[in-house]
């Protein structure tokens, strides 16, 4: 393998969405390679041996440098890179901004067997942010998930997931979330606590939200970035289907873990891909 490198924030939050490039002495480009969703870099291209640097690269972030020594193996393990979010503590410009799919993340993990995770994503959804411009409290979110968007990577169970067993998607196509409210919990930290509806049912839902910087892109607007978690009981949205295996173990687990990951552009504005 090429180049593996770990992208992280000061207090060790993946990012998700930086971008490592590769040069040689000469400044000449080698590779150019993006974090996962766990902030993990890998590339197998061979690089010849020598000396390299590595610059990371990542919206509303200072990017940094480091040096890579390859050797004969050809590989450059750069280790873990910290980013620190430009802009200091400052928060998002007032005004609206438009959640941008193409780079953010809706996904969930839940327990398989009570020994392992199930990672599925949602890959149609639309949002939008108000940041208030005298009181931050007051801001507000709204997200709309197409229900039939589920992708767990497997065909079979994403059919069962749509199925009304669980999201029943034929009768509830959408999941909304609005925001009722901000809790500050430090100069970056927020609690969004706001109102789920999903499978027929609305319920209260706080979110746990890391302000992660603003910066401009590579389009001309500007874009902020959020890190958001919550914890769900699918008994709490009445999907209670669930398939005892041997041993009294269930198949599914009663809890979800819900992971974002967004940028927002500022305005109301059409988005491009890329």
């Amino acid at each position: 393998m090429g180049l593996t490198a770990r992208i992280r924030t000061r207090d060790g939050w993946a990012v998700s969405h930086a971008v490592v490039t590769v040069t040689d002495m000469t400044g000449t480009q080698v590779l150019r390679a993006e974090a996962d969703a766990e902030g993990a870099v890998r590339d197998a291209t061979p690089l010849e041996p020598g000396a390299y640097t590595v610059i990371v690269t990542a919206v509303g972030y200072a990017p940094a440098a480091a040096s890579a020594i390859v050797t004969a193996s050809g590989r450059a393990e750069v280790g873990t890179v910290t980013l620190a979010r430009q802009g200091g503590a400052e928060l998002p410009p007032p005004g609206p901004w438009t959640i941008d799919p193409t780079h953010s993340s809706v996904g969930a993990v839940a327990q398989h067997l009570g020994i392992s995770s199930v990672h599925g994503r949602f890959t149609d959804f639309t949002g939008a942010i108000e940041i208030a411009p005298d009181d931050i409290a007051k801001s507000r979110v709204e997200a709309v998930i197409r229900a039939a968007s589920i992708d767990t990577g497997n065909a079979m169970r994403d059919g069962h997931l749509k199925s009304p067993d669980f999201l029943d998607v034929e009768n509830y196509p959408e999941i909304t979330y609005r925001s009722t409210g901000l809790t500050a919990n430090g100069p970056d930290r927020w609690t969004v606590h706001g109102e789920l509806g999903m499978h027929g049912v609305v319920r209260p839902v706080d979110l746990d939200l890391a302000y992660l910087g603003t910066g401009p892109d590579p389009w001309g607007g500007t874009r902020a970035a959020f890190r958001a978690t919550t914890e769900l009981r699918r008994e709490d949205f009445a999907m209670n289907y669930n398939q005892v295996v041997q041993a009294g173990i269930a198949a599914i687990g009663a809890t979800l873990k819900v992971e974002l990951d967004v940028q927002a552009v500022q305005g109301e504005v059409p988005l491009q891909a890329g």
